[in-house]
């Protein structure tokens, strides 16, 4: 395992701390987990080609470029919070 030092504000610091703190890990580990959840642009794109193969393999429905950019704008929508909301 390497040690990496990153420079980031004192509010930020404390932040990520209390955030750690609270569900009973080390800052460490908490980031650790943070960036091991986040997929990268190839595994999106991996998991968007699996998602469409199935789709089209269970319910024999065409997906095409119009669809696909559609998914892409919802997505970005609910990623910028302009719909869909927690409750």
């Amino acid at each position: 395992m390497a040690d990496t030092t990153i420079k980031i504000s004192d509010e930020i610091r404390d932040r990520l701390r209390t955030l750690a703190e609270e569900r009973g890990l080390s800052a460490r580990a908490y980031v650790e987990r943070m960036v091991a959840a986040i997929p990268t642009e190839t595994e999106r794109a991996e998991r968007t080609a699996k998602a469409i193969a199935y789709v089209r393999e269970q319910f024999g429905a065409e997906v095409d470029d119009a669809v696909l950019r559609e998914g892409q704008a919802w997505r970005q929508a609910v990623a910028e919070r302009r719909v869909g909301s927690r409750r």
